[in-house]
């Protein structure tokens, strides 16, 4: 009965240590967070937009594709029968606010889903080439070297001629093209893990070079690949921003904040704010996510955390 009683009672004892483990890491991270003004910032920033992004369509005032020609050019805080535009109207007489507010989902999806295309090509090159070495390595850091040395532009404009233009073709694009970072930052960890001791401790007990690499390497370099992740989602931001306003992203009706700065940089001088407020938004989030990156490199990379 002793036995028995020991079996029942040990299991409980290790659920409750893990729970407790598990609040003690969350609780970590948020004294970590709020110790560093700069990066609560950039949580605060980013987590706003990423709201707008999934909810925003249920609190905009106005339809952002709806044209009302009555209505072009107002100044921010014009009211009429339809209600008030806070941040003014456009060309179309389309609601600023409702627009920027839609064009944050494009953003928000442009970002992580081009960021996940990069992040999992590149952390595989990576992985790949640093572990096995030899002929491989050469020829995955080759093909980095041939992406490398194609201008982005010229990138952009042959792979938009190939496929037709829209959403999924410019995250397609951005992934394709973004992976080469990936694969040299992760390169450079997989040489440094594969001579530590543990990985020498695993093939002195007869696993695998795969089991190894999958097992004991990956694991540890994915926290340098959500640092590089989070740095490099405002990058991509910009990517589409800039895209989008030389007509080579995202096309009309679809809402971006390129979009609107492509729209309003012709009327600059008469209606300020088609330009201005986009503009502001497409900074403070690419700066939210700068300042939620550094944070989060300072918390993983464990060579930062004694500075």
């Amino acid at each position: 009965m002793e036995a028995k009683d020991e079996r029942v009672i040990v299991p409980k004892i290790a659920v409750g240590f893990g729970g407790r483990q598990r609040r003690s890491s969350l609780g970590s991270f948020w004294r970590s967070l709020r110790r560093n003004p700069v990066g609560l910032i950039g949580f605060i920033i980013v987590t706003i937009v990423v709201l707008l992004a999934l909810f925003g369509t249920l609190i905009v005032p106005h339809d952002p594709t709806e044209n009302n020609l009555r209505a072009r050019f107002k100044e921010p805080g014009y009211t009429d029968t339809n209600g008030s535009y806070w941040l003014g109207t456009d060309q179309l007489g389309r609601d600023i606010y409702s627009r920027m507010i839609v064009g944050s989902t494009v953003s928000v999806l442009v970002g992580v889903v081009s960021v996940a295309i990069a992040g999992t090509i590149g952390v595989l090159v990576g992985l790949v080439a640093g572990f096995f070495g030899g002929w491989i390595d050469n020829v995955l850091m080759r093909l980095a070297d041939g992406f490398l040395s194609i201008p982005f532009i010229i990138l952009v404009v042959a792979i938009s001629g190939v496929l037709s233009p829209g959403l999924g073709t410019l995250m397609l694009i951005l992934g394709l093209t973004g992976w080469v970072t990936y694969a040299r930052v992760i390169r450079a960890e997989v040489l440094k893990a594969r001579e530590m001791e543990y990985v020498v401790a695993a093939y002195a007990i007869g696993q695998r070079r795969v089991w190894v690499m999958l097992n004991h390497i990956l694991p540890n370099v994915v926290s340098t690949a959500i640092v590089l992740a989070a740095s490099q989602v405002g990058v991509t931001i910009l990517a589409e921003s800039s895209l989008s306003f030389l007509g080579l992203g995202v096309k009309s009706p679809t809402v971006t904040w390129g979009l609107m700065l492509a729209d309003g940089r012709q009327y600059i001088n008469s209606a300020w704010w088609m330009t201005t407020f986009p503009g502001i938004a497409i900074t403070i989030t690419v700066l939210g996510v700068v300042f939620l990156g550094d944070w989060l490199r300072d918390v993983l990379d464990p060579r930062m955390r004694g500075r």
